[in-house]
């Protein structure tokens, strides 16, 4: 079985930086198994299974894999599958109207826009299927700070405190006092396992940020994934936006700014979340972002 797939770097315009996904395509014959060792051999953050959907009005259905375990949703392999689909599918709409793709994933079905923007780069944005919920966990900022090699003083800022979200996948948001102790951070193994426990990861996060453009600067420790840091997170960044609404209390209407991830990794990232609030409530959730392909080859099973 020869199979083709494309690698494409995601929430950048700019290839070798963003975040690296794997896309297979046609991947209808393969079993889990085999999906997972692939995934594996990749040894990206994600990679990306493309399959015919169980709906024909659909555009495909993905399985997502990290290198260790499938995860029902994640951000950037639906964001670059939904770019990749999009050029090879209907190159033509980019320029016009743009084109919707309808991606069946395990937490549902995912609409994505994507279009060619006025800088002639290719944008999606995706509806987050699920509004964030916070966790029951309110964790302590000392063992947080112990588990990240900071201080505890260093975690919390204005009226942000660590918490839990949920966008899909349960994470920690752990609001970082300054720049400099977010770049400063570092995971120790073992605590940092303990205390994540089956939650994939902790999403860093401050105000000081590397670009004026940029609203948040972050950094995502995983947990249990198969990989350390991630250069860019569109769950997270989902979840985040309930993050947002719990600790500044946006006024009603549409709301989006630009959250800058990788930094640190030398893979600068920049993922824009949308949001809108109706009576104090939050009611929708967008995630948008560029990508760029990087090679294209093929898989001989």
């Amino acid at each position: 079985m020869r199979l083709r797939f494309s690698t494409l770097d995601v929430f950048t315009t700019t290839r070798f930086a963003g975040n690296p996904l794997a896309v297979v395509l046609g991947a209808d014959r393969l079993d889990s198994a085999t999906m997972q060792t692939i995934a594996r051999e990749f040894n990206l953050s994600e990679t990306v299974f493309v399959l015919e959907p169980h709906d024909s009005i659909n555009t495909a259905r993905l399985r997502i894999f990290t290198p260790l375990r499938e995860l029902p949703f994640a951000g950037h392999p639906t964001i670059g599958a939904a770019i990749l689909l999009a050029t090879q599918r209907a190159p033509e709409m980019l320029t016009r109207n743009g084109i919707v793709i309808a991606l069946e994933e395990e937490i549902g079905l995912v609409r994505c826009d994507v279009v060619r923007d006025a800088s002639r780069a290719i944008l999606a944005r995706f509806t987050a299927p699920r509004l964030p919920v916070r966790g029951a966990w309110s964790p302590e900022p000392a063992p947080l700070a112990k588990a990240l090699g900071l201080e505890s003083e260093e975690i919390g800022f204005s009226r942000h405190a660590p918490s839990t979200f949920s966008a899909g996948v349960e994470l920690v948001f752990v609001p970082i006092r300054s720049r400099a102790a977010l770049d400063r951070a570092r995971p120790d193994p073992a605590a940092f396992a303990a205390l994540l426990g089956e939650r994939i990861g902790a999403y860093l996060y401050t105000s000081e940020t590397v670009e004026p453009a940029s609203a948040v600067a972050a950094r995502m420790f995983a947990n249990g994934v198969g990989i350390g840091e991630d250069p860019a997170t569109g769950a997270a960044a989902a979840a985040f936006a309930g993050v947002a609404h719990a600790f500044e209390a946006p006024e009603d209407g549409e709301h989006e700014f630009v959250i800058e991830q990788g930094y640190a990794m030398g893979r600068p990232s920049r993922i824009i979340l949308g949001s809108r609030i109706e009576a104090g409530a939050l009611v929708a959730v967008t995630v948008a972002g560029h990508a760029v392909e990087v090679q294209r080859g093929d898989l001989d099973l």
